[in-house]
């Protein structure tokens, strides 16, 4: 059993064994990697990642190395379940796509592989990590070693309606006085100025733009500037219960409420990244989608999101995995999923395409990424992260769907992480 697992965690393994996931490769829940085939070789995917460039990935690996991939799917509330149980167990897949952060976590806890000596015989020949964005390497590597690859790198800013803002005779906003006014003037007739989503990630973006640092390990100070911390939290309950510019989040799994609020026409302005062009895309073709830069409190800015690929410790055919790596890393997959979902993606050389350049959506986040943070790193070597996350989701979910005043969840996060980050 890992040493490092949460008292949290170990008591959600009880039940990791029935979790089943949000969708699978063929009919029925998926087998757990025990169950597996010699053949097969089992793959742990987010459900909205199963992306038509990596299917024919898949294809192409299943008939070089003559195996069946499993890609099993999940939302990442339910692969972390099902993966900490596999750790308890020793018994894990060949392969997993995480959300960011987990990569460090669990180098630290020893649950995965070091990649170092993949990287020092065919890193050059990939562009790895000399064409990745270096925080994406950054992220991923511990102890000077890299554990995991960066598969897409997000950021999140503002979409809205264009029509809606110009029947208004508003400009998208810029700063958070700019929003406010916005919303309120865009929230009439069954429609809201703008849809919040419940996922606790979605309130970095605030934190950064109000100049919050989460920890600082040379002070010890949690969430500091406290006022500041407080000024971000407040704010964004208030566009729900004092404002009313935004509905009460639905508590859930899934992160796509607001997309489906936005692309159904009732509300006019989301903060969210490229995951939610596709399905806005297609479930929406004629709304007229506008994309603005991330917002500016005292500083603009917004969060470096994404996901990366890490290869368990106990994982039996590391060298299998490594292919799957660079195959759905490769240049031209990145394109290819660029071009199908509008995703954004880690290597230098994709944000000087010509279809980055001259796509006036997908520029638009990919000038973002300048201004993008990495928020949890230093929480993250502290190997506490699953610890922090559970208690920034409690505090999150206080604040925006509670209304409980910021000032006293805040208070209460910071004595129960003060705990175990010492």
């Amino acid at each position: 059993m890992s040493p490092n697992l949460s008292r949290r965690d170990l008591i959600r393994l009880a039940g990791a064994a029935a979790a089943a996931p949000v969708l699978s490769a063929c009919a029925g829940a998926p087998p757990a990697p025990s169950a597996a085939a010699p053949g097969t070789f089992t793959v742990y995917w987010n459900a909205g990642h199963d992306y038509a460039a990596y299917r024919k990935v898949i294809a192409e690996f299943e008939q070089a190395n003559k195996v069946k991939v499993n890609l099993q799917k999940y939302q990442w509330p339910d692969l972390r379940t099902r993966l900490l149980a596999d750790f308890a167990s020793g018994t894990v897949p060949d392969l997993v796509e995480e959300p960011g952060g987990w990569v460090q976590e669990f180098a630290i806890s020893g649950n995965a592989r070091s990649l170092q000596d993949f990287v020092d015989r065919d890193g050059q020949a990939m562009g790895f990590p000399a064409d990745w964005q270096p925080v994406t390497v950054e992220r991923n590597s511990y102890q000077g070693k890299v554990y995991g690859v960066q598969l897409h790198l997000t950021c999140n800013t503002l979409l809205h309606n264009r029509a809606m803002l110009r029947e208004a005779g508003l400009e998208p906003p810029a700063t958070w006085e700019e929003f406010l006014a916005a919303a309120r003037k865009l929230t009439k007739d069954g429609v809201y100025g703008v849809a919040l989503n419940q996922d606790f990630t979605y309130v970095w973006p605030w934190l950064i733009q109000a100049g919050v640092t989460p920890y600082d390990p040379a002070t010890g100070e949690i969430m500091g500037p406290r006022e500041a911390a407080v000024e971000a939290l407040q704010f964004q309950a208030d566009l729900v219960h004092k404002h009313k510019v935004a509905p009460v989040p639905v508590l859930s799994t899934d992160y796509s409420g607001p997309q489906k609020l936005f692309s159904a026409g009732r509300a006019a302005m989301i903060l969210t990244g490229p995951w939610d062009l596709d399905p806005i895309r297609k479930t929406s073709p004629d709304l007229e989608l506008g994309v603005a830069p991330p917002l500016k409190h005292r500083t603009q800015a917004t969060q470096a999101a994404g996901v990366s690929l890490f290869v368990p410790a106990k994982a039996a055919r590391p060298e299998l995995s490594w292919d799957f790596v660079k195959r759905v890393t490769a240049a031209e997959v990145e394109r290819a999923a660029t071009a199908e979902t509008g995703m954004l993606m880690p290597r230098k050389s994709w944000a000087e395409l010509p279809e980055v350049r001259s796509d006036p959506v997908t520029k638009v986040f990919a000038d973002a990424l300048a201004t993008a943070q990495d928020p949890s790193q230093q929480v993250r070597l502290t190997g506490q992260l699953g610890k922090w996350d559970e208690q920034l989701k409690v505090m999150y979910q206080q604040v925006l769907i509670q209304n409980q005043p910021a000032a006293e969840a805040l208070a209460a996060f910071t004595r129960t992480v003060e705990g175990f980050l010492k």
